[in-house]
């Protein structure tokens, strides 16, 4: 190379910054003025002079790279958030090289560059709305699946391809359905019983003034596209899947009478046949295909979003299919397999057969080592138990959702859920272990079968029954709850789980098993107090559970442990939930611990007695509870030296008022 050219070609010095940040105009490319010869020529010696790594060894003419246009350095560039409207200052100009940050494609070639409402030149990264809009430009019509541009691959950039001119043929084909045709009489085929031939029958012939709308065309389309899908990837076929299925969702028979004209032609007989289609195989692909976490649940809300229409209705209840599916289906992957089996009792909830929800939760299907009864979180539990009890489900694809609740079929006779539930106790150790399992037993069986849409349970107050029943339950309880541990089928006693006494039975029964879990797993118990309020306004259950407690020394003082620690802990709780039971529940909540024939369960009603004094400001209804205790006779009751001073004293408060 001449001189002369190495001096024409050392013109300028492009400086490249990995980092945004480091960069003093937030660019990611620097050019340098080469006219600033003197400067430049400083810098290089400071190079030389101090022995830097950095050194300047070769110069070029400055030659500008492609950049988004909110990078230009030879146009100024304005940020707001959201602008549409119009081109803000100079931002419509441009450079050779400026690129549409929404498009990724040369601002000269993009066509919204400066569309009103659209305005792709004030486009920049800083902003929110800008960068969603180029998501859903790079996305395409993969956005409706809520994929993040990391999740998508080339396997479902062509199922999204596919779908897209899918989508548009079958607009062209749904709209020539629904302008429908005529048909002369003569031609319309007989679907009748017995079947004539064409023009024979005067009822189809009875036709030939109307318009016949003959889905056939959409349904062979569809069925195409199906075919196509399974013969593609799985990520691909799953996207064509979903697309398809909220397609033919959103289709409608604008005939304003039923029109008997097949399974293929009439739309209320084929769009859910083509959906019973997508279901088995997107059914089979979650089960067998190793998609992605992240995906997997993306496909499954997608697929749940779908809002189907009036005649998909016997569709919409596929769950006992999804059963079937499920006991019947091998695969490698035991875990997510197992995973998947664990929703078997809930999908049979909802089709309202809790029978075999309730058996299902407590058998292995096929070779799992385990039943599902054993992964059953509390939570989980508590729906079970609300869901037996009431015959009610949310009407939501899965547990957690907090939707209205519906009923869908009979609850489990008292009897049958107190059985189920307590298995479901023996058969998982946390949930035995657990006071909130425990609450919602006690509270599920206080309750009414009659549920509100909000999932809210009717707390019921029974009628304490006679003295001889209740030592005959409990005189049964010991051989029954040790079978149920066994596992053995039992069969309560007709003559003591009777139809007049058969919630107060139940609760019993619970109740004597609570006091064996307390003989034996008491050091595990994190917290009592929920399970004493959970009786509600039944005293009379909880006063035979603290009763038996009190024959055991150990078991009492930790109980009394716990209660007070709950107290101490939840005191502002305790002062809300009182002022929302009202006095008369506290009034009989003191009673029952001052009156206790064991002095270390009196101080339980002692300590509540004193927040309530302490916080009289936050118990409007205190005075109440004074009158209470007059009615109840507490002042004169021989409850001890400490308990008898602390009623006085607070019954002297408002009488000094």
């Amino acid at each position: 190379m001449g001189p002369l050219k190495r001096e024409e070609e050392e013109q300028s010095i492009i400086l490249i910054s990995d980092d945004e940040a480091e960069s003093t105009l937030g660019n990611s490319v620097l050019l340098v003025d080469p006219l600033e010869k003197s400067a430049l020529e400083e810098e290089k010696q400071e190079v030389v002079d101090e022995e830097c790594e950095l050194m300047v060894t070769f110069c070029k003419q400055a030659k500008v790279m492609p950049h988004a246009r909110y990078d230009c350095t030879i146009q100024p560039f304005e940020r707001t958030e959201c602008d549409t409207c119009s081109p803000l200052g100079k931002n419509a100009d441009i450079c050779n090289q400026c690129y549409c940050y929404i498009c990724d494609k040369l601002a000269s070639e993009c066509q919204n560059w400066t569309t009103p409402s659209l305005c792709h030149c004030n486009a920049h990264n800083k902003s929110k709305f800008w960068k969603d809009q180029r998501d859903f430009a790079l996305a395409g019509i993969l956005v409706m699946f809520n994929l993040e541009l990391t999740d998508i691959d080339a396997d479902l950039r062509r199922g999204g391809s596919l779908l897209i001119k899918f989508i548009q043929e079958l607009s062209v084909e749904y709209n020539k359905y629904l302008i429908g045709e005529r048909i002369p009489p003569t031609q319309h085929e007989c679907f009748c019983l017995p079947k004539l031939l064409p023009g024979q029958c005067n009822i189809c012939r009875s036709r030939n003034m109307e318009v016949v709308y003959k889905y056939s065309g959409v349904f062979a389309l569809v069925t195409s596209f199906l075919s196509q899908a399974e013969r593609e990837s799985p990520k691909a076929a799953a996207v064509m899947f979903l697309g398809a299925a909220k397609e033919i969702a959103l289709h409608k028979d604008p005939a304003l009478s039923w029109q008997n004209l097949g399974h293929t032609a009439s739309l209320k007989i084929a769009v859910p046949c083509l959906l019973q289609r997508i279901t088995t195989q997107l059914q089979r692909m979650l089960v067998l295909c190793d998609f992605p976490k992240n995906l997997y649940e993306k496909f499954v809300n997608f697929f749940q979003s779908i809002s189907l229409p009036c005649h998909c209705f016997g569709f919409s209840n596929s769950f006992k299919e999804v059963v079937r599916y499920l006991r019947a289906v091998k695969c490698n992957d035991t875990k997510r397999l197992r995973d998947l089996r664990d929703k078997i009792p809930f999908y049979l909830c909802k089709t309202g057969d809790f029978l075999d929800a309730a058996h299902s939760l407590l058998f292995p299907i096929n070779s799992l080592a385990c039943c599902t009864a054993c992964r059953v979180t509390p939570f989980q539990f508590e729906v079970y138990l609300k869901m037996f009890r009431t015959g009610s489900v949310p009407t939501g694809k899965d547990m957690l959702d907090s939707g209205p609740w519906i009923t869908v079929g009979s609850p489990l006779k008292d009897g049958v859920l107190i059985k189920q539930a307590l298995k479901l106790l023996y058969s998982n150790v946390s949930l035995y272990r657990n006071p909130k399992c425990w609450s919602s037993l006690i509270m599920t069986l206080g309750s009414s079968s009659f549920l509100e849409k909000s999932g809210r349970l009717h707390p019921l107050s029974l009628k304490e029954p006679p003295l001889d029943f209740q030592k005959g339950v409990l005189a049964a309880s010991g051989g029954l709850l040790e079978e149920l541990k066994a596992k053995i089928n039992v069969c309560l006693p007709p003559a003591i789980f009777s139809p007049h006494f058969r919630h107060e039975a139940c609760l019993i029964l619970a109740v004597q098993a609570i006091q064996q879990m307390l003989f034996c797993d008491l050091p595990y118990l994190t917290s009592f107090l929920e399970i004493v309020l959970a009786f509600g306004s039944n005293f009379w259950a909880l006063r035979l559970l603290l009763d038996h407690l009190s024959y055991e020394e150990h078991v009492l003082h930790g109980i009394v442990n716990l209660i007070l620690r709950d107290l101490h802990c939840q005191k502002a709780a305790m002062l809300k939930l009182w002022q929302n039971l009202g006095p008369q529940y506290v009034g009989e909540f003191l009673c029952l611990f001052l009156t206790c024939r064991h002095k270390e369960m009196q101080s339980i009603g002692l300590f509540t007695l004193n927040i309530i004094m302490e916080n009289l400001h936050m118990c409007p209804w205190a005075k109440h509870l004074c009158n209470f205790f007059h009615n109840a006779g507490l002042r004169h009751l021989p409850l001890g030296t400490a308990a008898h001073h602390e009623v006085s004293k607070f019954i002297n408060i408002f009488e000094n008022l």
